[in-house]
């Protein structure tokens, strides 16, 4: 398999739109005419819009594309509370979409990470407005601790509040090791990691990443969230909707190893699945073409009403 270029380079500039108490940064390209159709790409931990930046020129000349900052993450505001609890996370992108998206648009979701979480809850609660779902390294309701290939104990120790409190805000873990050295089957370049550290430069700023392992509904951890992941997987389960699905997998990835796609999979009706190739959790910075060519064809039917 070639390998893809991948540039570093963000070739947009962010708008900001005030939500809830506080802001959020986006990047939005605009709407062609061909289609009132906008599809919103969402990251989770600990990236930003920035991890779309090779994907979305490959969807902007055919619908209206908005990728949103989570609040803590990339240029977008802090919450005064300092929570940055899911719960709040879904809050503050429901706001989001109510403030940029005209009521009538459908939006087809392109999700990854705790991304994927508040995307499908999201569509579970305006499933009339959902035209797609395009999801990678996602969050899923029978998700356990043996599933996240060969983490499990490097979890724990991100979740224990001193050990884990140390490792990501002072030693900067998801940043440095699970992105930069696991990110990928080769890891991340340093012209990309720049961009990726410079939101979390002050220790400080590193709590919204540590906040998100400790939200993994394991061991009778948060079960609120644990509540709306379910809600949401009974709600993909095959003939519970009709939206179309389609399904990224890597090997060995993090989240979903490849013999949890197949089950995946058949929960949701069996939807197209494209194995990407070697990767770790990051599959947008080693397949961003490969990502945005079949997500491209997506759209395409689903704009032609195939």
């Amino acid at each position: 398999m070639v390998a893809e270029e991948v540039s570093p380079d963000f070739p947009f500039e962010k708008k900001h739109v005030k939500t809830l108490d506080s802001f959020m940064a986006y990047v939005d390209t605009g709407t062609p005419n061909t289609a009132a159709t906008t599809v919103v790409f969402v990251h989770g931990n600990p990236t930003s819009s920035y991890l779309w930046r090779n994907i979305i020129p490959h969807i902007s000349p055919v619908a209206r594309c908005v990728a949103p900052d989570l609040v803590g993450f990339g240029d977008s505001g802090k919450m005064p509370s300092n929570g940055y609890y899911i719960r709040e996370h879904a809050e503050y992108f429901g706001a989001f979409m109510e403030a940029v998206l005209p009521a009538n648009d459908k939006v087809v979701l392109v999700v990854h990470d705790w991304g994927s979480a508040l995307g499908f809850d999201w569509a579970r609660k305006n499933e009339q407005r959902v035209a797609g779902l395009v999801f990678m390294e996602f969050v899923y309701a029978s998700l356990t601790a043996e599933n996240f290939v060969g983490w499990d104990d490097r979890l724990s120790k991100m979740r224990d509040p001193d050990t884990g409190h140390k490792l990501v805000l002072e030693e900067n873990y998801f940043v440095e090791v699970i992105l930069k050295k696991h990110g990928t089957s080769k890891g991340v370049p340093e012209a990309v990691m720049e961009h990726y550290r410079r939101p979390f430069a002050n220790p400080l700023d590193r709590e919204p990443q540590w906040r998100m392992p400790n939200e993994i509904p394991l061991e009778g951890r948060a079960p609120d969230v644990g509540k709306m992941v379910w809600q949401a997987w009974e709600w993909l389960k095959a003939g519970n909707n009709q939206v179309p699905k389609l399904i990224f997998w890597v090997e060995p990835g993090m989240l979903v190893p490849p013999h949890r796609v197949k089950d995946v999979a058949e929960w949701m009706g069996n939807p197209k699945v494209v194995g990407l190739g070697p990767s770790g959790h990051f599959p947008q910075e080693e397949y961003p073409h490969r990502i945005g060519e079949e997500t491209r064809k997506f759209v395409d039917n689903i704009l032609e009403g195939k």
